[in-house]
Protein backbone atom coordinates (compact mmCIF):
# COMPACT_ATOMS: atom_id res chain seq x y z
CA UNK A 1 0.00 0.00 0.00
CA UNK A 2 1.40 3.39 -0.60
CA UNK A 3 -0.62 6.58 -0.53
CA UNK A 4 1.03 9.89 -1.92
CA UNK A 5 1.36 11.61 1.51
CA UNK A 6 4.96 12.31 3.00
CA UNK A 7 5.86 13.39 6.85
CA UNK A 8 8.77 15.39 7.29
CA UNK A 9 10.74 14.45 10.66
CA UNK A 10 13.25 16.95 12.03
CA UNK A 11 15.56 14.93 14.20
CA UNK A 12 17.17 17.86 16.18
CA UNK A 13 20.91 17.12 16.83
CA UNK A 14 21.36 13.67 15.95
CA UNK A 15 24.77 13.45 16.25
CA UNK A 16 24.94 15.22 19.71
CA UNK A 17 21.41 14.38 21.25
CA UNK A 18 21.36 10.80 21.04
CA UNK A 19 22.26 8.83 23.79
CA UNK A 20 20.38 5.57 25.53
CA UNK A 21 19.28 4.40 22.36
CA UNK A 22 16.86 7.51 21.74
CA UNK A 23 17.55 6.88 18.13
CA UNK A 24 15.02 3.89 18.11
CA UNK A 25 12.17 6.37 18.59
CA UNK A 26 13.11 8.03 15.40
CA UNK A 27 13.00 4.67 13.20
CA UNK A 28 9.74 4.00 15.24
CA UNK A 29 7.68 7.00 13.66
CA UNK A 30 9.01 6.59 10.18
CA UNK A 31 9.04 2.93 9.72
CA UNK A 32 4.61 2.69 11.44
CA UNK A 33 4.54 5.51 8.74
CA UNK A 34 6.21 3.73 6.26
CA UNK A 35 4.09 0.52 6.82
CA UNK A 36 0.63 2.70 5.84
CA UNK A 37 2.48 4.00 3.11
CA UNK A 38 3.09 7.08 4.10
CA UNK A 39 6.78 8.52 2.89
CA UNK A 40 8.78 9.65 5.88
CA UNK A 41 11.41 12.11 4.95
CA UNK A 42 14.10 11.99 7.86
CA UNK A 43 16.31 14.62 8.17
CA UNK A 44 19.10 15.39 11.14
CA UNK A 45 19.23 18.93 11.76
CA UNK A 46 22.72 20.09 13.33
CA UNK A 47 24.16 23.08 15.07
CA UNK A 48 23.78 26.17 12.49
CA UNK A 49 21.06 24.59 10.28
CA UNK A 50 17.56 26.03 9.88
CA UNK A 51 14.56 24.28 10.59
CA UNK A 52 12.75 22.80 7.55
CA UNK A 53 9.73 25.08 6.97
CA UNK A 54 7.20 22.16 6.46
CA UNK A 55 8.49 19.94 9.33
CA UNK A 56 5.83 17.56 10.43
CA UNK A 57 7.37 15.88 13.84
CA UNK A 58 9.69 16.86 15.72
CA UNK A 59 11.89 14.73 18.01
CA UNK A 60 14.83 15.88 20.53
CA UNK A 61 16.88 13.09 22.28
CA UNK A 62 19.56 13.68 25.25
CA UNK A 63 22.79 14.21 25.37
CA UNK A 64 25.85 14.99 27.80
CA UNK A 65 25.96 18.43 29.55
CA UNK A 66 28.98 19.93 27.05
CA UNK A 67 26.67 18.78 23.98
CA UNK A 68 23.71 20.83 25.69
CA UNK A 69 25.61 24.20 26.54
CA UNK A 70 26.22 24.01 22.52
CA UNK A 71 23.05 22.94 21.35
CA UNK A 72 21.39 25.74 24.25
CA UNK A 73 23.41 28.41 22.10
CA UNK A 74 22.16 27.00 18.77
CA UNK A 75 18.70 27.48 20.04
CA UNK A 76 18.89 30.66 20.72
CA UNK A 77 16.75 32.95 18.17
CA UNK A 78 15.38 31.94 15.30
CA UNK A 79 15.64 28.21 15.61
CA UNK A 80 13.90 27.91 18.52
CA UNK A 81 10.93 30.08 17.69
CA UNK A 82 10.53 28.16 14.48
CA UNK A 83 9.96 25.09 16.83
CA UNK A 84 7.47 27.10 19.00
CA UNK A 85 5.75 28.11 16.14
CA UNK A 86 5.33 24.84 14.26
CA UNK A 87 4.35 23.29 17.84
CA UNK A 88 1.48 26.22 18.41
CA UNK A 89 0.55 25.78 14.75
CA UNK A 90 -0.09 21.80 15.83
CA UNK A 91 3.00 20.08 14.93
CA UNK A 92 4.06 16.82 16.67
CA UNK A 93 6.59 16.60 18.89
CA UNK A 94 8.46 14.34 21.31
CA UNK A 95 11.81 15.35 23.51
CA UNK A 96 13.55 13.69 26.19
CA UNK A 97 15.90 14.00 28.52
CA UNK A 98 18.17 16.87 27.93
CA UNK A 99 16.08 17.41 24.77
CA UNK A 100 13.43 17.73 27.47
CA UNK A 101 14.80 20.33 29.45
CA UNK A 102 16.28 22.24 26.72
CA UNK A 103 12.34 23.02 25.71
CA UNK A 104 11.78 24.04 29.41
CA UNK A 105 12.63 27.36 30.76
CA UNK A 106 16.32 26.78 31.56
CA UNK A 107 18.11 24.02 33.00
CA UNK A 108 20.68 25.00 35.99
CA UNK A 109 24.10 22.31 36.11
CA UNK A 110 25.50 22.61 39.44
CA UNK A 111 28.89 23.71 39.06
CA UNK A 112 28.41 25.94 35.68
CA UNK A 113 25.95 28.54 34.43
CA UNK A 114 22.04 28.43 33.57
CA UNK A 115 21.57 27.00 30.11
CA UNK A 116 18.52 28.87 28.44
CA UNK A 117 15.72 26.65 26.89
CA UNK A 118 13.37 27.93 24.42
CA UNK A 119 10.14 28.04 26.66
CA UNK A 120 8.12 25.89 24.53
CA UNK A 121 7.30 23.96 27.66
CA UNK A 122 6.34 25.36 31.13
CA UNK A 123 8.56 23.50 33.14
CA UNK A 124 12.13 24.44 34.80
CA UNK A 125 15.30 21.95 35.38
CA UNK A 126 18.00 21.76 37.75
CA UNK A 127 21.01 19.46 38.42
CA UNK A 128 19.60 16.91 41.17
CA UNK A 129 22.01 15.36 44.25
CA UNK A 130 21.47 11.46 42.95
CA UNK A 131 21.19 9.71 40.02
CA UNK A 132 17.61 7.67 39.11
CA UNK A 133 18.35 4.85 37.05
CA UNK A 134 15.44 1.98 36.69
CA UNK A 135 12.22 1.31 34.85
CA UNK A 136 9.35 3.49 34.58
CA UNK A 137 5.39 3.09 34.25
CA UNK A 138 3.26 5.34 33.95
CA UNK A 139 -0.92 6.00 33.78
CA UNK A 140 -1.36 8.16 30.88
CA UNK A 141 -4.58 9.98 28.74
CA UNK A 142 -3.04 6.70 26.09
CA UNK A 143 -2.80 3.99 29.05
CA UNK A 144 -0.14 2.47 30.69
CA UNK A 145 3.64 3.65 29.45
CA UNK A 146 6.93 1.97 29.29
CA UNK A 147 10.09 3.17 29.57
CA UNK A 148 14.07 3.37 31.60
CA UNK A 149 14.91 6.68 33.19
CA UNK A 150 18.44 7.42 33.48
CA UNK A 151 18.79 10.92 34.57
CA UNK A 152 19.73 13.29 37.67
CA UNK A 153 17.65 16.39 36.32
CA UNK A 154 14.78 17.13 38.38
CA UNK A 155 12.48 18.66 36.25
CA UNK A 156 9.29 20.82 37.97
CA UNK A 157 6.30 21.65 36.34
CA UNK A 158 4.34 25.27 36.08
CA UNK A 159 0.83 25.63 37.75
CA UNK A 160 -0.24 25.42 34.10
CA UNK A 161 1.73 22.74 33.19
CA UNK A 162 -0.14 19.34 32.12
CA UNK A 163 2.25 16.55 33.18
CA UNK A 164 2.58 13.60 30.50
CA UNK A 165 1.26 10.88 33.30
CA UNK A 166 1.37 9.78 37.08
CA UNK A 167 4.26 7.42 37.90
CA UNK A 168 3.01 3.88 39.21
CA UNK A 169 6.83 2.57 38.82
CA UNK A 170 10.11 5.03 38.77
CA UNK A 171 10.76 8.24 39.94
CA UNK A 172 9.53 10.73 36.91
CA UNK A 173 10.32 14.29 36.59
CA UNK A 174 11.48 15.23 39.99
CA UNK A 175 11.14 11.91 42.68
CA UNK A 176 8.95 14.19 44.71
CA UNK A 177 5.49 14.85 43.13
CA UNK A 178 4.75 11.33 41.29
CA UNK A 179 4.47 13.30 37.84
CA UNK A 180 6.45 12.32 34.87
CA UNK A 181 6.88 14.54 31.19
CA UNK A 182 4.69 17.40 30.31
CA UNK A 183 2.70 17.78 27.44
CA UNK A 184 1.64 20.87 25.65
CA UNK A 185 -0.98 20.87 22.38
CA UNK A 186 0.84 17.84 20.47
CA UNK A 187 4.27 18.02 22.25
CA UNK A 188 5.70 15.93 24.96
CA UNK A 189 8.27 15.93 26.60
CA UNK A 190 9.79 13.45 29.32
CA UNK A 191 12.08 11.06 30.70
CA UNK A 192 11.61 8.11 29.26
CA UNK A 193 14.33 6.32 27.53
CA UNK A 194 14.12 2.68 26.22
CA UNK A 195 13.58 3.43 23.28
CA UNK A 196 10.15 5.06 24.23
CA UNK A 197 8.22 4.52 21.13
CA UNK A 198 9.13 0.98 20.21
CA UNK A 199 7.71 -0.11 23.44
CA UNK A 200 4.70 2.25 23.47
CA UNK A 201 3.39 2.29 19.98
CA UNK A 202 0.05 3.73 20.54
CA UNK A 203 2.00 6.78 21.51
CA UNK A 204 3.52 6.72 18.05
CA UNK A 205 0.57 6.66 16.28
CA UNK A 206 -1.16 9.53 18.76
CA UNK A 207 2.08 11.65 17.47
CA UNK A 208 1.56 10.42 13.59
CA UNK A 209 -1.97 10.99 13.51
CA UNK A 210 -1.32 14.66 14.95
CA UNK A 211 1.39 15.29 12.10
CA UNK A 212 -1.12 13.83 9.55
CA UNK A 213 -4.00 15.60 10.36
CA UNK A 214 -2.34 19.21 10.61
CA UNK A 215 -0.79 18.45 7.37
CA UNK A 216 -3.64 16.86 5.69
CA UNK A 217 -6.73 17.85 7.60
CA UNK A 218 -8.33 14.33 7.68
CA UNK A 219 -6.61 11.83 9.75
CA UNK A 220 -8.15 11.58 13.50
CA UNK A 221 -6.21 8.56 15.26
CA UNK A 222 -9.10 5.99 14.83
CA UNK A 223 -8.74 6.44 10.85
CA UNK A 224 -5.15 5.57 10.97
CA UNK A 225 -4.73 2.03 8.84
CA UNK A 226 -4.66 -0.45 11.87
CA UNK A 227 -1.16 -2.28 11.83
CA UNK A 228 -0.37 -5.97 13.02
CA UNK A 229 1.26 -4.93 17.15
CA UNK A 230 1.65 -8.31 18.15
CA UNK A 231 5.32 -8.28 18.76
CA UNK A 232 5.23 -4.08 19.92
CA UNK A 233 2.17 -4.86 22.54
CA UNK A 234 4.05 -8.62 23.70
CA UNK A 235 6.81 -5.66 24.20
CA UNK A 236 5.56 -3.59 26.15
CA UNK A 237 3.74 -6.33 28.56
CA UNK A 238 6.64 -7.55 29.21
CA UNK A 239 8.59 -4.17 29.79
CA UNK A 240 5.49 -3.38 32.57
CA UNK A 241 5.74 -6.93 34.15
CA UNK A 242 9.38 -6.60 34.16
CA UNK A 243 9.47 -2.97 35.55
CA UNK A 244 6.95 -3.95 38.70
CA UNK A 245 8.73 -7.09 39.58
CA UNK A 246 11.91 -5.10 40.34
CA UNK A 247 10.94 -1.90 41.43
Amino acid sequence: MTTDRTLVIAWLYGTKMNIYGDRGNVLAIAQRARWRGIGADVRDIGLGEPIPAHTDIFFFGGGQDQAQVAVSNDLAGAKGEAIREAVEDGAALLSVCGGYQLLGHEYRPHDAEPLAGIGLFDVDSQAGPERFIGNVVIDSDWGPLVGFENHSGLTFLGAGATPMGKVRVGRGNNGQDDTEGVVYKHAIGCYLHGSLLPKNPVLTDWLLAAALRRRYGDVPLTELVPLANGIEEAAHASAVERAFATR
